[in-house]
C-alpha cells in the first residue's frame, strides 16, 4: 500500500502577496521635505527668514520713509514717539526705515556674494575632482593659495583699491569665500565618478562636459546646497564688516553701515547699535538653522532613522 502524495497549495502566499497595496515610491523632495519639517527648530526658522525677505522686498514701499531723511531729534529712544517707533540715530533719521532698507541691501548683497563663490567653488572643485592628475594638483594648490590669505584683509584692499560700490563688495566677498565650496565640491567629485552610473555613462559615449554638468553634478548638489545657505549667512555678516570698518557705498543703507555709523555714540545710544545687531544676528541664526535642516534633510542616511 502507497501513500499517495500530498499537494499543498502553493498559490495562497502568493495571492496575499499579490493583495498586498504596492507602496509607490516618493519623490526625493517629498522625502526630504518630510524630513526637513521634522525638525522643528529649521521649520520655525524658515517661516522667520521667509518674513524677513518679504520684509525687504516690500516694507520700504509699504513704510514709505526715506532711511536718509532727518525726522525728528536725534537718539530718540524707541517708543518714546509713536510716529517712529525704534527711535532715531544720530543725525535724527529713523531707525526703523533705515533697518527695512538696510535687510534689503544685506540680503541682496549676501545672497549675490554666495552665487559668487558658489559657482567659482563648483567650478574649480568639479574639475579638480573629475580630471584629477596635475589639473587637480594645479586646481587645488590654487585653492590653498586663496585659503590661507587674510580673507578681510583681502576683501579690504580689493574694496579699496576699486572703490566701495555694491557689486565691488559682493565681488570682493564672493572671491574670497569659495574655497570651501570647492574642497567639498571635489571630494564628491572624487567619490561619485567612480560609481557603475557614471562609468556607464562614460562607456556610452558621454562627453566630459556632459559627465560633469549632466551626470555627476546633479547627484553631488546636497552637500553643496547646504554650503551654500550657510554662505548666505557669512556673507552678510562679512559684509557687515565691511561697512562697519566705513568700506560700504555711502549712499545705500545696510544693517552694517547702521552699526559703523552709530558706533561712535554706543555708550550714550546704545540702541542705536543694537537694533540692527538683533537683525543680523536673527536673520543669520535663521540661516544657520535652515541649513542645519537642509544637512538632515538631504543626507539619505537620516531619512531613513
Amino acid at each position: 500500500m502507497t501513500d499517495k502524495p500530498t499537494t499543498t497549495d502553493q498559490s495562497a502566499p502568493v495571492t496575499e502577496l499579490l493583495d498586498e497595496p504596492i507602496e509607490k515610491a516618493r519623490h526625493p523632495f517629498m522625502e526630504a521635505w518630510d524630513m526637513f519639517r521634522r525638525n522643528q527648530a529649521a521649520l520655525v526658522a524658515l517661516i522667520i527668514l521667509v518674513l524677513i525677505i518679504i520684509a525687504a522686498i516690500i516694507g520700504p514701499s509699504l513704510y514709505g520713509r526715506d532711511p536718509f531723511e532727518m525726522v525728528w531729534a536725534p537718539f530718540t529712544p524707541p517708543g518714546q514717539n509713536p510716529d517712529f517707533i525704534l527711535g532715531t540715530d544720530y543725525l535724527g533719521r529713523d531707525l526703523l526705515a533705515m533697518i527695512i532698507s538696510g535687510a534689503r541691501v544685506s540680503i541682496i548683497i549676501g545672497l549675490a556674494a554666495a552665487f559668487v563663490s558658489v559657482f567659482i567653488g563648483v567650478t574649480i572643485g568639479a574639475l579638480a575632482g573629475y580630471y584629477r592628475g596635475w589639473v587637480e594638483e594645479a586646481l587645488m594648490r590654487f585653492t590653498e593659495f586663496f585659503q590661507v590669505l587674510p580673507t578681510l584683509l583681502f576683501s579690504m584692499v580689493i574694496v579699496a583699491l576699486f572703490g566701495a560700490s555694491l557689486p565691488m563688495i559682493t565681488f570682493a566677498i564672493g572671491i574670497v569665500s569659495w574655497t570651501a565650496v570647492a574642497r567639498i565640491t571635489r571630494a564628491e567629485f572624487l567619490r561619485i565618478r567612480e560609481l557603475e552610473y557614471v562609468t556607464a555613462s562614460r562607456a556610452s559615449g558621454a562627453r566630459d562636459f556632459k559627465l560633469i554638468f549632466g551626470v555627476i553634478l546633479p547627484n553631488a548638489l546636497p552637500p553643496i546646497i547646504v554650503q551654500s545657505a550657510l554662505m548666505v549667512g557669512s556673507a552678510i555678516l562679512f559684509e557687515a564688516g565691511l561697512s562697519f570698518l566705513g568700506l560700504t557705498d555711502p549712499n545705500v543703507v545696510s544693517w552694517g553701515q547702521i552699526i559703523g555709523s552709530n558706533r561712535t555714540y554706543f555708550l550714550d545710544a546704545s540702541f542705536t547699535v543694537t537694533l540692527p545687531g538683533v537683525a543680523i544676528f536673527v536673520t543669520i541664526l535663521c540661516i544657520s538653522l535652515v541649513g542645519d535642516g537642509l544637512n538632515d534633510a538631504l543626507n539619505p542616511k537620516l531619512r531613513s532613522r
